[in-house]
């Protein structure tokens, strides 16, 4: 289970991302551009807040029951001077937990902001913020201080199915034999 929640947790982190990107550029487009603030704006406020506490809840559910920070609770003394160890079992979850606190207020002040221009520059700034915060603690694959794969693989069974799909997708586009892509549909 661990092994399967983690590789949720990782490939939550890019909706996280991509939905948090596309609500900045709405926040910026419309408080620059003083574009009205329409349904279609509230909607990606609100999706990108209730992507974020969906992560939130994964990565709370990981953290207690992941192997290395219960070694980090613990063995606490010695944990806290191993920078791996530190950054999953304190840093990790402190700054996301800063970070979608930040996405949670500014959604909440942008919601109850009166005029188009207020309510995209509140979830622009906001979300900027938050932003920052998230990139600075996610632990990539380039860092040079600790790091995770962009993404991760499910257990063997996923893995397996996967590999079977890609297969067929791939027999369909040599043979543009139509009877294969029906597992798409």
């Amino acid at each position: 289970m661990y092994i399967t929640l983690l590789a949720f947790h990782s490939l939550t982190r890019w909706l996280v991302l991509g939905s948090l990107l596309f609500a900045i550029f709405r926040g910026y487009y419309g408080w620059l551009l003083n574009k009205p603030y329409l349904k279609f704006d509230n909607v990606v406020r609100h999706t990108t807040a209730t992507i974020a506490h969906v992560q939130l809840i994964l990565g709370g559910w990981l953290y207690f029951i992941s192997p290395i920070v219960n070694y980090f609770l613990h063995n606490i003394g010695t944990a806290m001077h191993e920078r791996s160890i530190r950054f999953f079992g304190m840093e990790h979850i402190t700054m996301m937990l800063l970070g979608i606190t930040v996405i949670t207020i500014g959604s909440a002040k942008a919601k109850r902001k009166t005029t188009n221009r207020e309510k995209f520059k509140t979830q622009a700034i906001w979300f900027t913020v938050a932003l920052l915060v998230i990139l600075s603690s996610i632990p990539w694959s380039f860092s040079p201080l600790i790091s995770r794969p962009s993404f991760r693989g499910f257990d063997a069974d996923c893995l397996m199915f996967g590999v079977y799909c890609v297969n067929l997708f791939s027999i369909n586009l040599m043979t543009n034999e139509s009877k294969h892509i029906r597992i798409f549909r």
